[in-house]
């Protein structure tokens, strides 16, 4: 089974990209969601935070705006804070990852924002980069509920830059040239790796016949 590890900047279209490939049928694990679970009622990231930035959380779940006040320009609360909840996530991803090997899927896409952040290109065996105009971004995150120009350079300070990121991709998609064409991006990308996948598997099998 193949890891391509899906990642991008805030406000460059890696949700939507990641909804392409699950609609090809690939199984799509989304970080986000899976620290959503974690800040939800029952989460066990709950209790956690609360105890590390007390007054976070509010009716059993992080109120993810006091998070966000009590981490804002604060390097070393966002430390903390991922100190918490990356080995939670990595839980979640671990059985997303078995689940889909025992399913006998030929790819799987992990879509985690912080992937070069986190040295998780390191952990794939394809980088797949969304990117945009810097221009484009800045108007899409602008234009989101709530979201302050502070916010948004704040953000940007903690995240590797998009150029790093498109240097150290295996592929990357534009997505300020529209839908069809990222759709059209998806396709070939998802091909191109169950092409790799293929060659890998049968250098084992040619390998193992050998020792035989």
């Amino acid at each position: 089974m193949l890891l391509a590890g899906l990642t991008g900047s805030i406000g460059m279209g890696k949700s939507e990209t990641a909804k392409m490939f699950a609609a090809l049928g690939v199984p799509v694990y989304d970080a986000d969601a899976a620290v959503h679970a974690l800040y939800d009622v029952g989460g066990t990231a709950v209790p956690l935070i609360e105890a590390a930035f007390p007054g976070t959380t509010v009716g059993g779940k992080v109120d993810r705006q006091r998070l966000s006040a009590a981490t804002l320009n604060n390097p070393d609360a966002v430390k903390k804070l991922n100190a918490i909840i990356h080995p939670l996530v990595g839980e979640a991803q671990i059985k997303f990852l078995h689940d889909a090997e025992a399913a006998g899927a030929p790819v799987v896409v992990l879509d985690v924002p912080l992937l070069f952040e986190t040295g998780g290109e390191a952990r794939v065996d394809a980088v797949i980069v969304v990117s945009a105009p810097a221009h484009i971004q800045r108007e899409r995150v602008l234009a989101r509920p709530g979201m302050t120009a502070e916010k948004f350079e704040s953000i940007l300070k903690l995240q590797t830059a998009d150029a790093v990121k498109r240097a150290g991709a295996h592929y990357v998609i534009d997505t300020d040239l529209g839908l069809d064409h990222a759709r059209e991006r998806v396709a070939y990308i998802l091909e191109d790796l169950k092409r790799r996948d293929a060659k890998v598997w049968h250098q084992r099998k040619a390998a193992a016949q050998n020792r035989a």
